[in-house]
């Protein structure tokens, strides 16, 4: 069964109250979401509790998806990033306190921290620079967007499963490379 035609099912069977389908939804969609919510918050608590939200509202209006010829996947990333959103929205604008913050030691990596991991960044950008532009896009969309392969083929129009290949080959070449 294709991945998308598993999702749909999933979703199908959690509108009925399916436990199990929900846990299967779940371990199928949880680390691109939370991805997602990462991404738009920049904080790993915040995103963490703001993916178990998404889910209860997955739960709870399960009901409203549709099979409409969209990816479920689209239907989950916007209900995480819309609560992401939402999370940032709550927090008002940001204020600091002068005082308190001469106090904290720089949090984040050490500069040799830093200077190692732009080294990788470095290498990991040289290496998408040597696959073909349209592989390099749809390897930057699935795992650092969080694009579904489907958003992803029909934005290339190419098949899904040429996508899929795509991204296997583009892999393998990435490993090449960063081995070298």
């Amino acid at each position: 069964m294709d991945p998308l035609a598993e999702l749909e099912d999933l979703m199908a069977r959690v509108q009925v109250r399916d436990r199990a389908a929900f846990s299967a939804l779940y371990a199928a969609t949880s680390a691109k979401l939370f991805g997602v919510i990462c991404r738009v918050l920049k904080d790993r608590a915040a995103a963490e509790e703001v993916l178990q939200e998404v889910y209860v509202k997955i739960w709870n209006k399960a009901d409203r998806y549709a099979v409409t010829g969209h990816s479920p996947m689209s239907w989950l990333i916007t209900i995480a990033r819309n609560s992401a959103i939402d999370r940032l929205r709550a927090r008002g604008p940001v204020t600091q306190d002068v005082d308190r913050i001469y106090d904290l030691a720089a949090p984040g990596p050490t500069p040799e921290q830093s200077a190692v991991a732009g080294d990788e960044a470095r290498r990991i950008v040289a290496c998408l620079e040597e696959l073909a532009p349209d592989r390099a896009d749809a390897v930057r969309g699935v795992y650092l967007d969080g694009q579904s392969y489907q958003d992803l083929a029909e934005r290339h129009s190419v098949p899904l499963n040429t996508m899929k290949t795509w991204l296997r080959r583009s892999l393998i070449s990435l490993k090449e490379c960063l081995a070298r």
